[in-house]
Formats: C-alpha cells, structure tokens, sequence
C-alpha cells in the first residue's frame, strides 16, 4: 500500500520538506508578483485600455510563429475562450490598437496585427514593467537560488526524470 500524506499528517509523521527560509522566498516572490500585476494593470489603465488588453498587445507583439499571431493562438495565449477573444480583438480593433489580415496560406483564418498606436503604447507600458522588475531583480533572485537549493536536495523529480 502507499504511502499517504494526508494519512501521516493527521498521525503526526509528517514532516515539512521547506524551512522558514523557503516560505519567506514564496512568500517574498508571491507579494512581489502581485505588487508588479497591479502596477501593470495600473499602466494600461493610464493608457486607456484594459489590462487584458495590454497582456494580448504583448502576446501578439511576442508571438514569433510563421505568421502573425491568430484569434485562436491568442485565445490559447491568454487561457480565454475563443469566442471571448473574439470579443476582446473587437474591442482592440474599435480602438484602433490591432488590426485584423487575412492569412496567405488559408484564407478562413484571421490573423492579428499591432497598430503603430498600439505598438507606441505597449511600448510606454513594457518600459515601465522592465524598469519595475529591475526593481525586484534581488527578490527573484532569491526565489532561482531557493529552488536551485530545493533541487539539490532532490525535492522533486527533475525534467525528464519521472514522478513516482
């Protein structure tokens, strides 16, 4: 039979594998995550747009496929529907952020361009982001050598080892 965590917790034998030092690099890095979130999403705001429209202004200016990013790689990018993306390209078309091309290869797909106005403004916002994680720079640093630490110690199976 198993061995079961949950079993052993509430017998007394378990024993956590992290140290104060490992919740205080969660902890840190979790806090200073959020803090960026709502400075970016403050960022958009100030360029009058969305916060998800500025991630999909990144993730169509970051998408390094043969073509130009589609409605659906940028559903699949941002974790939303598709039709959801639909939405949300509408909306960034409106505003004269992306514009929508006809795809050479097959013509049903419809492929997602920046706007030189939406190029300055994820411009301006991206700065700002890079300048903020400068900031936080030794956090995250602290947060590579805690995992680098917890992979030494043989805390969890490593890429292309398996979970047993």
């Amino acid at each position: 039979m198993a061995d079961n965590p949950a079993r052993n917790r509430r017998r007394g034998a378990w024993r956590d594998p992290l140290g104060d030092a490992e919740y205080h690099a969660l902890g840190q890095f979790r806090r200073s995550f959020r803090e960026f979130m709502a400075f970016s999403e403050s960022g958009a705001y100030e360029h009058d747009i969305s916060g998800q429209q500025h991630q999909a202004l990144l993730a169509i200016r970051a998408h390094s496929g043969p073509e130009p990013m589609s409605i659906g790689e940028l559903a699949d990018c941002l974790m939303i529907k598709n039709h959801s993306a639909v939405g949300l390209v509408d909306r960034m078309v409106e505003r004269g952020l992306v514009v929508r091309l006809v795809s050479e290869a097959d013509r049903r797909r419809v492929l997602l361009s920046l706007t030189r106005e939406g190029q300055v403004i994820l411009s301006e916002i991206s700065v700002k982001n890079l300048g903020r994680l400068s900031e936080t720079g030794k956090i995250l640093s602290e947060l590579i050598r805690t995992v680098r630490r917890l992979e030494r110690r043989g805390l969890w199976a490593r890429r292309g080892e398996k979970d047993d």
